[in-house]
C-alpha cells in the first residue's frame, strides 16, 4: 500500500482515532509520500523514510540508547498485533536480498566503528560480527521475527547516524550498497507499519514527542 492509498484509508477513520494516533499517521504518511518521490537520490529517500518511521513511533527524545530501546519496544508492540504476519513476511522474503547483505556489511556494524575509534586491534568486533550473522541466519530458519528485526534495526540505526550526524558524504560511492539496502528495507517496512496502525485494534503508542499546538 503506497502513501496515497494509506492517506485515503486514514481519511475514513481518523475522526475516530485518538489524537496522538491520528497525528502520528498524518505525519508519517506525509513523509512516506515524500520518500516515494525520490527515485534517484538514495540518501534523501532513506532519510525521508526514517523520518516517517520516527513520526510513527517517537514519544520523547533523549539519550541514543533510550531512543533505540523505544524503537525496539515499538516493534515489539506491533509484532504482538501483527496477526497476519506482514512484518514477518517482509523480513523473511527479503532476507536473501537486501537484509542478508545489510547484516553482512561491517560498515553498518556499531562494534566495528567502536573498535576503530578505540584503536582496538584485538579483532573482538569481527568475532561478534560473525556470531551476529549466524544468529540472524538461525533466527530466519526458526522464524524468530523479533531477533531478525532487532539485528536489522541495529544496522539501520548505524546507517541513520552516519547520515544525520554528517558521517557520510552525499551521493558517495563508499556507502551506496548499504544505503540501497537500507532504503529497500525501510521502503517495505514503513508502509506495513502504517497499515498496522490503521487497524481498529491498533495499540496505543502514547503521546507524540511534539504535539500539534494551535498557533
Amino acid at each position: 500500500m503506497d502513501s496515497t492509498a494509506l492517506k485515503e484509508a486514514h481519511r475514513h477513520i481518523r475522526d475516530a482515532q485518538p489524537d496522538s494516533t491520528r497525528v502520528r499517521l498524518h505525519r508519517a504518511i506525509s513523509w512516506l509520500n515524500r520518500a516515494e518521490q525520490e527515485d534517484q537520490d538514495t540518501d534523501a529517500r532513506f532519510l525521508f523514510l526514517w523520518i516517517a518511521l520516527n513520526a510513527a513511533y517517537a514519544q520523547e527524545f533523549g539519550f541514543e540508547n533510550a531512543e533505540r530501546e523505544q524503537l525496539r519496544r515499538f516493534f515489539d508492540t506491533l509484532l504482538a498485533h501483527d496477526t497476519e504476519g506482514r512484518l514477518q513476511d517482509i523480513l523473511f522474503k527479503q532476507f536473501a536480498g537486501p537484509i542478508r547483505t545489510l547484516v553482512a556489511n561491517r560498515f553498518v556494524y556499531a562494534r566495528f566503528w567502536q573498535a576503530l575509534r578505540e584503536h582496538d586491534s584485538s579483532n573482538r568486533w569481527a568475532e561478534r560480527f560473525a556470531t551476529d550473522q549466524r544468529l540472524a541466519l538461525q533466527a530466519v530458519v526458526e522464524r524468530r521475527t523479533e531477533v531478525v528485526l532487532s539485528i536489522v534495526l541495529d544496522r539501520l540505526y548505524v546507517l541513520r547516524n552516519q547520515l544525520v550526524h554528517g558521517g557520510a558524504t552525499w551521493d558517495s560511492q563508499a556507502n551506496r550498497a548499504q544505503l540501497r539496502d537500507g532504503a529497500a528495507i525501510l521502503g517495505q517496512l514503513v508502509p506495513a507499519i502504517l497499515q498496522l496502525m490503521l487497524r481498529d485494534d491498533a495499540p496505543d503508542l502514547g503521546d507524540v514527542a511534539y504535539p500539534m499546538i494551535p498557533s
